[in-house]
């Protein structure tokens, strides 16, 4: 067998022995002398150097090292260590140095044995939300859909859009809320903040990231916000004036007696109204969206949760407002060649399906006749369930009118007390202690 001089680090400072490979004396020489059997270890530099005098260490370095993967070094100087996926593709690591490179290498294969090793290619986060907003398009409402796709295009994607998805942090995320909180309330940017989260809940589900960045990151506080909403008298009020608007004559006190939500009052049809039992149906709901960029559309859905679906009983007012609502809709229907939908019962002057923005216009012109102050749509909707409140009317009475799936709903909107309620409590207490 052939033999090679040694100065040998584990038998002290410049002691030479004969290493063979059958030999004890020195495991790592013997490993050594299997692989390289003529070099020297210089114990001052640690580095191998053969017969010639060329530097082993270095040609050693570029092959695979034991237990490390596939690890070698480029032309242009960089480290590169590959590791084999499941589908039999390779996934690169790039570093400066050949210890960077191995660290990635372990943590790789670490990550592939627990199942959580990201093997998809790199995108944009822009890229990545487009391609979850593509797969929500079947399964949100189309107003839904329409406001996700507002808030991703609006004010995620100019600030984070051209970040690489994997390399999305924390504080990239912490820092847009910041900034959005200059312009938006709390509560909007919370929304934000959802929406960003579940489509980043994807990416981990489909193994483009690790972990879910927004995880690490603190959404503003919500802010409750104060309810609009009137009283019983300022509602009996706006009832009367609305009697000489036709198009709004039935639909505000049907309104205030439901609490129901614009689009399923704007999808009611004449079909869903009792007028013998005095009872409405409730089992569907108009919303708008432009998903192809045409322009405006509308759509019938099933409303917005399970408990949506309700049958409710109306006062005597409402279902008076109803009857006359309807003799003088037929009268217009009569009269018009191109009456579009003579199922509905609310429309607009043609027929067709009421445009929401036109609907909050004659909602503030009338409010603005009667003196009341200036409120939303759904500030009806609050108001029906206050004056339900104000009346002692039980909460699971409230909520089951309101379509609300869970009571706390209810509970969390509308525990607030009335200045009326105050009085009464006043008044009873006057009277028990007197």
């Amino acid at each position: 067998m052939r033999r090679s001089t040694v100065i040998c680090a584990s038998l002290g400072n410049g002691i030479k022995h004969e290493a063979r490979r059958e030999e004890r004396a020195c495991g790592a020489c013997v490993r050594l002398l299997d692989k390289l059997p003529n070099f020297v270890l210089l114990k001052t530099s640690g580095d191998f150097y053969d017969q010639k005098g060329s530097n082993m260490t270095e040609k050693k370095q570029k092959r695979r090292g034991h237990g490390e993967g596939s690890i070698y070094q480029r032309k242009d100087g960089r480290w590169v260590a590959e590791i084999t996926l499941e589908n039999g593709k390779r996934k690169p690591m790039y570093g400066k140095t050949r210890k960077e490179v191995a660290d990635k290498l372990n943590q790789a294969l670490q990550e592939q044995k627990q199942g959580t090793l990201i093997d998809a290619p790199q995108q944009t986060v822009e890229a990545h939300l487009n391609q979850w907003l593509h797969m929500k398009h079947r399964e949100l409402k189309g107003g839904t859909f329409a406001y996700y796709t507002y808030n991703v295009e609006c004010h995620i994607i100019p600030e984070l859009g051209h970040v690489k998805l994997q390399k999305l942090a924390p504080e990239h995320i912490q820092r847009l809320y910041t900034e959005l909180l200059e312009e938006l309330s709390p509560n909007t940017v919370r929304i934000i903040h959802t929406i960003l989260k579940a489509a980043l809940d994807v990416a981990v589900k489909w193994k483009k990231i690790a972990s879910n960045p927004c995880l690490s990151v603190t959404p503003p506080r919500a802010v409750k916000k104060d309810i609009h909403y009137l009283t019983l008298e300022q509602a009996k009020r706006l009832i009367e004036v609305a009697k000489h608007h036709w198009m709004i004559a039935a639909l505000i006190p049907v309104a205030i007696a439901t609490g129901m939500r614009r689009g399923e009052m704007l999808a009611l049809t004449w079909e869903d109204i009792d007028f013998e039992h005095k009872t409405i149906t409730i089992t569907k709901s108009l919303s708008y969206d432009d998903r192809d960029g045409t322009g405006k559309k509308y759509r019938v859905e099933t409303p917005k949760t399970a408990t949506s679906k309700r049958t409710l009983s109306l006062p005597d007012f409402a279902v008076e407002a109803l009857q006359a609502h309807f003799v003088v809709q037929t009268n217009k229907r009569l009269a018009t060649a191109t009456w579009e939908h003579p199922e509905l019962v609310f429309t607009n002057s043609s027929g067709g399906y009421y445009w929401y923005r036109i609907l909050t216009e004659q909602l503030r012109n009338i409010l603005q006749e009667a003196g009341l102050p200036r409120m939303p749509f759904h500030g009806l909707r609050h108001s029906a369930a206050t004056i339900l409140h104000a009346m002692g009317v039980d909460y699971n009475v409230i909520k089951q009118r309101l379509g609300h799936s869970r009571i706390a709903t209810t509970l969390d909107i509308y525990s607030h007390v009335t200045p009326s309620m105050q009085e009464e409590a006043v008044n009873k207490l006057n009277e028990h202690f007197q």
